[in-house]
């Protein structure tokens, strides 16, 4: 690739590269876009370095990858340089509140009280279409902390205990769009202290989604499983809401806590040029949190692109259905 590099990310990773080097101009070749677009699907995680830190240049480079997807909910803020449109960023803001314990969405961790903490998931799972890929970048970070976190899914399935991926084989997890973390129900391994202020808005907005069915366990077009289980809203196993099924997610949950600290997975630590985008049909996500003293702010972009294998229950819609939510 002419006038910047490619490097693998990590010589014990499996997935997952560095692009180096690149800049708007580039972006406009189409042989250039093309060898980032096979890139991206044989690594599933590309890490930008020294870009242009503007959501602008998030975007140009979003659309190598696809066209770009609005955020299925009114709640998600929007960055204010791109506006409130489907070519719009979505814009992650916390900002320590006067009485830090008062703080929005904060939890308890091993003795520390932490903001932005989000456990192992991937984008769009409460709705029927998945999103293909999300680029990320965070121009406010904390000093310490803050990290994102990114599992492979094929590799996860190379090293899951076989047992239980074997019991997740040919089976459908059920997720909906509550974000408490109050609410988690499988490999929970933190206190929640606090809501977010428009939980109220989020819930009303909930219940008008039917609960979406997506597979533990896929194969991708090139042949690869993909144990692809986000525990962050899941809420059980279809045909097995029963506690046999519950505790088979909430078993797994846990090894999946275990092997994200281990080589399935890639943690980031954010510099203010730095453009990352994941496979959301292969990759996990989690950010570990930090001080709830310190401010913390992330960009996305949203990217098309769905893998067809996930559905609403009983053929709803959104709109069709008016759940109630605890």
């Amino acid at each position: 690739m002419a006038g910047f590099t490619v490097r693998d990310l990590d010589e014990n990773l499996s997935f997952g590269s560095v692009v180096e080097g690149l800049d708007r101009e580039a972006l406009t070749d189409e042989s250039v876009r093309k060898q980032l677009r096979d890139l991206f699907v044989q690594r599933g995680l590309i890490v930008f370095r020294d870009m242009e830190p503007t959501a602008r240049m998030q975007v140009e480079l979003s659309k190598v990858f696809g066209p770009l997807k609005d955020h299925p909910t009114t709640t998600t803020p929007r960055d204010e340089e791109t506006g409130d449109h489907a070519e719009g960023v979505i814009d992650m803001h916390y900002v320590p509140s006067d009485d830090v314990a008062k703080g929005e969405g904060l939890v308890e961790m091993n003795g520390e009280v932490i903001a932005r903490y989000s456990p192992w998931h991937f984008d769009h799972c409460y709705n029927d279409e998945l999103n293909y890929a999300g680029v990320l970048r965070a121009p406010i970070n904390a000093p310490v902390g803050g990290r994102t976190g990114f599992m492979d899914g094929i590799e996860l399935y190379r090293q899951f205990p076989r047992e239980l991926r074997d019991a997740l084989e040919g089976k459908n997890i059920i997720y909906t769009l509550d974000t408490r973390l109050s609410r988690m129900k499988f490999g929970v391994n933190f206190t929640p202290l606090t809501e977010h202020s428009t939980t109220p808005q989020l819930l009303k907005e909930a219940a008008k989604f039917p609960r979406a069915m997506h597979p533990a366990i896929w194969t991708r077009e090139t042949g690869e499983k993909v144990m692809h289980y986000g525990p962050w809203m899941a809420v059980g196993l279809e045909g097995h809401e029963d506690p046999e099924g519950d505790r088979l997610l909430d078993d797994v949950a846990h090894e999946i806590n275990r092997l994200g600290q281990g080589t399935s997975a890639y943690w980031h630590e954010w510099k203010p040029t730095d453009m990352v985008i994941w496979d959301n049909h292969r990759m996990l996500h989690a950010v570990e949190g930090c001080d709830a003293k310190y401010e913390r702010q992330t960009l996305r972009t949203t990217i098309k692109g769905d893998y067809g294998l996930g559905y609403f229950e009983d053929g709803k819609k959104v709109g069709e259905v008016e759940r109630e939510i605890a």
